[in-house]
C-alpha cells in the first residue's frame, strides 16, 4: 500500500513525533509497503506529477534522535514561508488523498486532540487509530477524568486552574501535581511539595497552557497498559514498570536511553495484574478509544490503581513503552505496526 506517515508538527512534542515517524516509515517499508515520511507542518513543496511519484520510495530513513530540551516552536514557525494552513504545510492534504492509508505519528496539539482527524474525516481520508471523538475526549484530561470516575473508574482528585480566573491554593491538598489539561511527554508537568510553590508553579505553566489540571499528588508504582482493537473486541498487552532513575517520569526520563528502567512484565502479581489490564479496557471503552492506546496507571501500596491519563498516539521511540509491552506479547515493531495498519482500515471496512 502506498502509505503517508505523518509526523512531526507544531506540537511541543514535534521532535518525539518526529522519531515515531522516522521508525514507522522504517518499519512500514520493510513490510512492504511504499511509506513516506511527511511533516505536518513543512510538507512537501513542490509535489512530484504526477503525485503517485512520491511514493516510490527506496531504502530506509537515518534514525532521529530525540533531544533533552523540547523544541523551540517559534524557531520551527520562522523556517515556513508557506502551507496550506498555519497548522497544515503545502501538499500534505494532496499527498494524504492519494495515498491508501495515512498512518498518524503525531503527539499532542492537532494531531492527537481530534482536530486533524475531523478534519480527515470530512476529507473521506482514512487514517489510523482512535476516532475524532475519542481523541478529543482523551485529551482534555478534565472531561477524561470525568468520564472515568462516571465509571468507577480511580483517578485523583482534581480542580481546574483557568488563566485570569484566580485559584484557591491556599485550601489545595498538598502535595499536588501542576500540568496542562491537553498536553503530553510530562511538558510542563511539576510535582509541588510546598504550599509556597502552589501558586508560582501554576503561573509558569500558563506559559504552556490556559487550562491546567491540579491534581492531588498519588504515590506508587507507575504502570503502563497498552491496548488493541475496538470495543469488546480489545485486548490488554502485558503490563510494563516504569522506574525513572532520577525525579519522575519527566520529559527527558521518557526520551533519553538509559535514563529509566522499563520492566515488563511488571512486578505485580497476576491478579493485579488482570484487575489492570481489565481497567485499561474499560478506559478504553469509556473513552471511545479505538485500534489502539496506552493508558498510565498508579498502583498504591493498598492496591488502588488510579487511572493517570490514556494516550492515544502513544510513542513509537526507542524508548516508548508500547513497542516493549507489544514485544512481550509477540508482536514485534514491524508486527505492531501493520498490526495498527490492519485494525485501522477494519474499522472504515466496518463503517
Amino acid at each position: 500500500m502506498n502509505i503517508v506517515v505523518l509526523a512531526g508538527g507544531l506540537s511541543p512534542e514535534r521532535d518525539v513525533s518526529l522519531s515515531t515517524g522516522t521508525m514507522v516509515t522504517n518499519a512500514l517499508r520493510k513490510q512492504g509497503h511504499n511509506a513516506i515520511l511527511i511533516d505536518l507542518f513543512f510538507g512537501m513543496d513542490p509535489l512530484p506529477n504526477p503525485i503517485a511519484q512520491a511514493f516510490a520510495v527506496d531504502g530506509f530513513l537515518p534514525p532521529f534522535s530525540v533531544p533533552e530540551a523540547e523544541p523551540n516552536l517559534a524557531q520551527v514557525r520562522s523556517a515556513r514561508t508557506g502551507g496550506f494552513s498555519e497548522q497544515i504545510g503545502s501538499g500534505v492534504l494532496e499527498l494524504c488523498r492519494a495515498a491508501d492509508l495515512t498512518f498518524l505519528a503525531l503527539h499532542g496539539g492537532v494531531g492527537e486532540n481530534g482536530s486533524l482527524q475531523s478534519f480527515f474525516d470530512l476529507c473521506d481520508i482514512p487514517y489510523t487509530g482512535s476516532p475524532s471523538i475519542g481523541c478529543a475526549l482523551a485529551m482534555d484530561k478534565a472531561v477524561s477524568k470525568s468520564l472515568l470516575r462516571s465509571e468507577g473508574i480511580l483517578t485523583a482528585d482534581w480542580a481546574v486552574a483557568r488563566k485570569g480566573v484566580p485559584f484557591d491554593s491556599e485550601h489545595f491538598p498538598i502535595p499536588c501535581v501542576v500540568k496542562p489539561n491537553s498536553g503530553g511527554s510530562s511538558i510542563g508537568v511539576v510535582i509541588v511539595r510546598n504550599r509556597e510553590e502552589l501558586a508560582p508553579a501554576i503561573q509558569a505553566c500558563f506559559a504552556l497552557e490556559d487550562e491546567l489540571i491540579v491534581e492531588a499528588y498519588i504515590k506508587g508504582m507507575e504502570l503502563s497498559a497498552g491496548v488493541l482493537g475496538s470495543g469488546d473486541d480489545c485486548v490488554a498487552l502485558p503490563l510494563i514498570e516504569i522506574v525513572p532513575k532520577h525525579g519522575f517520569y519527566d520529559y527527558q526520563h521518557k526520551y533519553q536511553s538509559g535514563w529509566t528502567d522499563e520492566i515488563v512484565p511488571a512486578r505485580i502479581s497476576p491478579e493485579l495484574t488482570e484487575k489492570i489490564q481489565e481497567l485499561a479496557k474499560r478506559s478504553f471503552r469509556a473513552l471511545k478509544l479505538g485500534v489502539y492506546a496506552r493508558i498510565d496507571f498508579l498502583l498504591t501500596d493498598a492496591g488502588e490503581a488510579y487511572c493517570l491519563e490514556a494516550n492515544t498516539l502513544p510513542g513509537m521511540t526507542p524508548t516508548s513503552l508500547l513497542p516493549q509491552e507489544a514485544e512481550h506479547y509477540g508482536l514485534d515493531y514491524p508486527a505492531l505496526c501493520e498490526t495498527i495498519v490492519k485494525l485501522s482500515l477494519k474499522r472504515y471496512e466496518q463503517a
